[in-house]
């Protein structure tokens, strides 16, 4: 990210700390819920945060939502859960880490699939062996055949990064997780579920260290869409970096006026 980025982001961490506003009750809890309803919501879903809590904490369906929906939410619940446990073992992030994030991410709404290139289940978080576009008439991902010798490279690029990271240099993992997202969804692993997962493996590198994870509101799909957009065709990772880092300082910011507004009532 650019030092203004930097700079700003540094700040906001700061007076976050200073107002203790992660160490209200639940903050971590209901911060989990909304990161994974918005991130659901990105990819189709309309569960509302009321009713993710009440899905998470009561088992309670909702009848305005359909079940897919739903299941959507609870496996990626289940997703989280599982993969913050798995983060702070620090232990290398490899193919087949990969692959059990995916198969936890698509655990109930997978689909089996029968291609030219033999068959896989998205449940199970298996490679694709079919070629995939960005929407209907978007641009190509690389093809299902290089997907496994390039999953491989990144993983190992991915582990290096982290062994070498300055961890007191917070706007750096930012940055790293910034950039494992964009490089990640850029390979497009699956067939199904590769936003989710690539924004659950960014949070994941956010939380192995401490830091507030990002938040990518529903309302922000469409920048976001394009800063990927945008990154990928003019191939220059820092435009994502960038957009990331202002996306991390506006939910700082709205976190701070929440709660300063909260404390003045």
């Amino acid at each position: 990210m650019n030092q203004e980025h930097k700079d700003r982001l540094l700040r906001l961490m700061a007076e976050h700390r200073r107002l203790h506003i992660a160490e209200q009750i639940d903050f971590e809890k209901f911060y989990l819920y909304s990161i994974i309803v918005h991130s659901t919501a990105i990819e189709g879903s309309t569960v509302t945060e009321v009713e993710a809590q009440l899905l998470f904490d009561e088992g309670i369906t909702s009848g305005k939502r359909t079940i897919t929906e739903q299941n959507m939410n609870l496996d990626l619940r289940d997703a989280y859960l599982y993969g913050m446990k798995w983060i702070k073992r620090h232990e290398p992030i490899t193919v087949d880490s990969l692959i059990a994030l995916a198969a936890k991410v698509m655990a109930r709404t997978g689909a089996e699939y029968h291609a030219m290139g033999g068959n896989f289940s998205a449940a199970r978080g298996e490679l694709r062996k079919l070629n995939v576009t960005a929407g209907a008439e978007g641009r190509s991902y690389m093809s299902y055949l290089k997907v496994p010798g390039r999953l491989q490279a990144f993983c190992e690029e991915l582990n290096a990064c982290r062994r070498a990271i300055d961890l007191a240099d917070v706007a750096a993992v930012y940055d790293l997780s910034f950039w494992a997202h964009f490089e990640l969804v850029t390979i497009h692993p699956w067939a199904d579920g590769n936003g989710r997962t690539c924004r659950l493996l960014m949070n994941l590198l956010q939380m192995e260290h401490g830091l507030l994870p990002t938040r990518i509101l529903r309302e922000d799909k469409a920048e976001y869409i394009q800063a990927l957009i945008d990154a990928r065709e003019r191939e220059d990772v820092e435009l994502f970096l960038d957009y990331m880092a202002g996306l991390q300082c506006r939910q700082l910011e709205a976190d701070i006026d929440g709660f300063i507004r909260s404390m003045e009532r």
